[in-house]
C-alpha cells in the first residue's frame, strides 16, 4: 500500500470516527471523503457501507444522486465553462472547443491523463454580464477570448513546471 493511499485511508477512518459511523451523516461523510480524494473511489464507498452497516447500494445511490459527487477522478484544475444562453450567444462554444483541443480531450473524456485538468460544461455560472464566463477552480474569468484562454493555460502550465 502506498504511503499516499495509507494517509488518505486514515483520513477516511478519521471522518467515519468524527461522525461516529452514523449513517444519518452519509452525505457529510461522502463530502469530506471526496474532498480528500477529489472523487469517490469505489472501494472506499464499499468500505463506508460496511462501516456504516448499510448496503453498498445505499451509499452508491446517494453518491450518484447528487450532482456534486463524482465517481471519476478530477484534475487538479477543474475548468468550468458556462454554456448558458448569455454565454452561448457570446460564443462560449469557441472557448469550449479550444479548451478540448488545447487539453487534448476527445469527445468522450473530460479529464486529462495526467489528472492536471478537468473540463466541465455547465448551464450557468450566474455572471451573465461578463459572458462568456469560465472558472478555474474557484477563480472566475469573464469576457473570455481565445487570447485570455491561452494566457490562463500558459500561466498554469508554467506554475506546474516550476513546482516539478
Amino acid at each position: 500500500m502506498s504511503q499516499i493511499f495509507a494517509t488518505k485511508f486514515e483520513q477516511v477512518c478519521d471522518i467515519l470516527d468524527k461522525y461516529e459511523c452514523n449513517p444519518n451523516h452519509l452525505i457529510a461523510i461522502l463530502q469530506e471523503i471526496q474532498h480528500a480524494y477529489s472523487y469517490l473511489p469505489e472501494d472506499i464507498l464499499t468500505y463506508v457501507a460496511t462501516a456504516l452497516r448499510i448496503t453498498p447500494g445505499a451509499v452508491y445511490g446517494v453518491a450518484t444522486f447528487y450532482a456534486h459527487f463524482t465517481l471519476e477522478p478530477k484534475g487538479k484544475y477543474v475548468i468550468r465553462v458556462c454554456d448558458g444562453t448569455a454565454c452561448h450567444v457570446k460564443k462560449s462554444e469557441t472557448i469550449i472547443n479550444m479548451l478540448k483541443s488545447e487539453l487534448g480531450l476527445p469527445e468522450n473524456k473530460n479529464t486529462t491523463d495526467d489528472l492536471l485538468f478537468t473540463l466541465e460544461i455547465v448551464a450557468c455560472l450566474g455572471a451573465c454580464g461578463i459572458a462568456p464566463l469560465m472558472m478555474v477552480n474557484d477563480e472566475v474569468y469573464g469576457s473570455m477570448t481565445k487570447e485570455k484562454l491561452t494566457e490562463i493555460l500558459e500561466k498554469i502550465r508554467k506554475e506546474e513546471a516550476a513546482n516539478d
